[in-house]
């Protein structure tokens, strides 16, 4: 028998193959669509029940118990369970030992509850699985992202002309704003075209990005992904409030001038992980005005100021920026991830441009169709733009202004309390909503040791103490706070994002912090 009699005595015999079992798990008919609400209902009560019965910011499990307790799961079982026996599951395996954001003593790092709003539009930006590089996968969702786009740039002050994309947060921005970057100099100053020539060996032996000494990380980490390496950022040291210092930023680039190196981008940092400092926008944009350089700002945590009338002068300068890097799912209170990327004049955006027939054809662009594909470097992304537009649109502009304004001024007022404590010392004045301190080892500090060696041996003891008070609350899951270095000497750090979080809890972290101190002091004390 012929492959086509074959085919012909198959659909004889049958419509085609039968759905599998599993169809069932598919929204788009009753059931499936029944099954979906039964599905929201179960999870909505694991989570609230995880709520509920939580006791403190984290239960503390140290990660090799997480790690012996995971080996028992399957992941690839060959016959399924109900759904809602694994999420009972991962209610007991999972969820008890999340970090709980939304607790008043969850206050470490740059990590946000977020705002209800925002989770019912995360709902919808997983049902409909909109993905954002194509127009006929995405309709109503291209044309609200851009609309988005828009409105953020209003908000920062960019003319018409203005553009942007959402992207996964600030690594992926700043990766981005430095690719322009490069490409505009590697044109304008060697005409070579990057993006289908590669990079000369001028351009890959002594083009320099500069940032402070305080900058994320990632500028380091962009320059290794654009084939410069890192040794192609060059850091200025900060000043004493740990922003970018001026008159080192003029020398250094002279240095380089007559070094024959290529300076193509400076970056500002509009909030620092650590301490919130936001460098002299104003002053870096007329450097870069002056040098022709470009000018991105790194304001993924920063930004958020710009919601607000009485912070955004903070920002002052930022309308300048070649390129700015914004968070939602920091200070805008949004579900991870959420960011975006704005150009201050989108014409650049043709340094990344690409076609392709399946996708983004030429004759797409030259009827206006939106396919977003050619301002990101991602292909498949999510509707995350839906995220902000929901919950601005549910809390106003006002509403998230005073969310951003409480935890900056309950930073100010926890500053104010450390500061009056003795056992305690403030490492910078808070900026944002980030403090810095440390708990001080009065005992060792007192040593009757020859005085170098107690102050070699204070200083160790700060570190070991320091380290150890972090450590300690985290296992007892009391208060999960970060750690950081200032002058290479440990130190402790809150990070304040959540509005429910009150000048009392914070006491009581505080209070928990100085009572491990002075613990941690007698057992070293007793030991020395």
């Amino acid at each position: 028998m012929t492959g086509n009699e074959l085919a012909g005595q198959y659909r004889s015999e049958t419509d085609g193959p039968t759905p599998p079992d599993a169809s069932s798990a598919f929204l788009g008919d009753p059931d499936g669509n029944a099954a979906y609400a039964d599905a929201i209902d179960r999870a909505r009560e694991c989570l609230l029940e995880s709520f509920a019965t939580a006791d403190g910011p984290y239960a503390g499990t140290d990660h090799e118990t997480l790690r012996e307790r995971t080996d028992d799961l399957a992941v690839f079982p060959d016959e399924g369970e109900s759904l809602e026996a694994v999420l009972e599951t991962v209610a007991d395996e999972v969820l008890a030992d999340s970090v709980r954001v939304h607790d008043p003593g969850c206050v470490a790092h740059l990590h946000c509850p977020p705002a209800i709003p925002a989770l019912a539009a995360e709902l919808l930006v997983s049902g409909t699985n909109q993905s954002m590089d194509s127009f006929d996968q995405a309709p109503a969702a291209s044309v609200l992202e851009e609309r988005v786009v828009d409105a953020c740039c209003d908000l920062f002050d960019y003319p018409t002309g203005a553009d942007g994309v959402f992207t996964g947060g600030g690594t992926e921005s700043n990766f981005l704003g430095l690719l322009l970057a490069r490409d505009r100099y590697c044109e304008r100053r060697f005409d070579r075209d990057v993006q289908t020539e590669g990079l000369g060996p001028e351009a890959a032996s002594d083009l320099r990005l500069l940032c402070s000494d305080a900058a994320h990380f990632t500028a380091g980490q962009a320059a290794h992904h654009l084939g410069l390496g890192e040794d192609a950022v060059v850091t200025v040291r900060s000043d004493g409030n740990h922003r970018i210092d001026l008159e080192a930023l003029d020398s250094t680039l002279e240095r380089l001038g007559a070094e024959g190196r290529h300076p193509f981008a400076i970056v500002g940092t509009a909030g620092t992980t650590d301490f919130g400092s936001i460098d002299p926008l104003e002053a870096l944009a007329d450097r870069a005005a002056e040098r022709d350089l470009w000018f991105h700002v790194d304001a993924a945590y920063g930004g958020a100021c710009a919601i607000s009338d009485r912070l955004r002068p903070k920002l002052a300068g930022i309308d300048r920026a070649d390129s700015i890097a914004v968070d939602f799912h920091k200070l805008f209170y949004q579900p991870i991830s959420c960011g975006a990327f704005l150009l201050r004049d989108g014409d650049r955006y043709r340094h990344l441009e690409r076609n392709a027939a399946y996708l983004n054809p030429e004759r797409d662009d030259a009827a206006g169709v939106p396919n977003l594909v050619s301002k990101s470097t991602r292909t498949t992304r999510r509707f995350d733009a839906l995220k902000p537009f929901v919950t601005f649109n549910a809390l106003g502009r006002t509403g998230v202004a005073d969310c951003v304004e409480y935890v900056c001024e309950l930073a100010d007022a926890v500053a104010a309390e450390i500061r009056a404590e003795p056992a305690l010392e403030l490492c910078c004045e808070p900026e944002l909503s980030a403090v810095v301190f440390r708990y001080r080892p009065d005992r060792l500090e007192r040593s009757n040791r020859p005085t170098e060696r107690a102050s070699s041996d204070a200083s160790t003891g700060v570190d070991r103490i320091n380290r150890a008070i972090r450590d300690e609350l985290l296992a007892d899951g009391e208060v999960v706070l970060a750690r950081t270095e200032v002058d290479g000497t440990a130190a402790l750090k809150v990070t304040l994002l959540n509005p429910r979080t009150t000048l009392s809890d914070l006491r009581e972290a505080l209070e928990a912090v100085i009572d491990r101190g002075e613990a941690l002091e007698h057992e070293l004390g007793d030991s020395a």
